[in-house]
């Protein structure tokens, strides 16, 4: 396959290889300011405390770290040359992590079938463009050290964590909704846009993840991101 990769010059890990077509545009930011945000997340996320400190923590560090994607973002859409490349090399198929949806808006714009590469998407957001089934009585929401098996009162409590769903999606994804609407020209909302996935390869670990209901276009890729290392005798 012919790959033309898209990245910003300022990203975490894509760097231009011999293998693909790196394409790369101006963001307002240096690698710096993205390596301390980035640190921050990760402290933030594995530090102790009651599941509703972490869970206030981790929101407050994700809004920081999205302000970089949605900038990102912003200037790709914005960057009048690369998108008329885009628009002229009539691609087969876009491959995007849709946590950050920029590459589920360019599939959109540019009518591609879209392949996701993710391990997940707060607020249950992957959930509901796939329609799958997610009981709150079987799958452990996130913060909650819950597993598969719960007794009642830990399904109340399962239960009671969907709310965050109510405010969590909203400042995350608002502004992603606006820059998509005015983007592509007419209201959309993320969850329409990422309806329209392919496939969805999920990087999940049968080790370390609970089973949850998957739909026939969700295919399982676990350890799809881990390092190969030969184990000693």
């Amino acid at each position: 396959h012919e790959v033309v990769v898209v990245a910003p010059e300022v990203s975490l890990h894509v760097k231009p290889s011999e293998n693909f077509v790196m394409k790369m545009y101006p963001v307002p930011f240096t690698q710096e300011d993205m390596d301390n945000v980035f640190k921050a997340f990760f402290n933030t996320t594995f530090e102790d405390g009651s599941s509703f400190e972490r869970f206030f923590k981790v929101v407050e560090a994700t809004k920081k770290f999205t302000d970089f994607w949605f900038s990102s973002c912003t200037h790709l859409l914005q960057n009048k040359e690369l998108m008329s490349y885009l628009e002229e090399s009539k691609f087969d198929a876009i491959l995007t992590e849709p946590v950050i949806p920029c590459g589920v808006i360019l599939a959109e714009h540019l009518s591609l079938p879209s392949v996701y590469f993710l391990r997940g998407i707060p607020c249950g957001l992957d959930f509901e463009a796939t329609q799958c089934p997610n009981p709150p009585s079987y799958v452990p929401r996130g913060f909650t050290d819950l597993t598969d098996r719960m007794t009642f009162f830990q399904r109340v409590k399962n239960l009671l964590f969907d709310t965050q769903n109510l405010f969590l999606c909203d400042f995350a994804y608002d502004p992603f909704t606006k820059l998509a609407s005015e983007f592509l020209q007419r209201e959309v909302s993320v969850q329409d846009l990422l309806r329209k996935g392919s496939v969805w390869l999920l990087r999940l670990d049968f080790v370390l993840d609970y089973p949850r209901p998957l739909m026939p276009n969700i295919i399982p890729i676990g350890g799809a991101n881990c390092a190969h290392k030969e184990l000693p005798q």
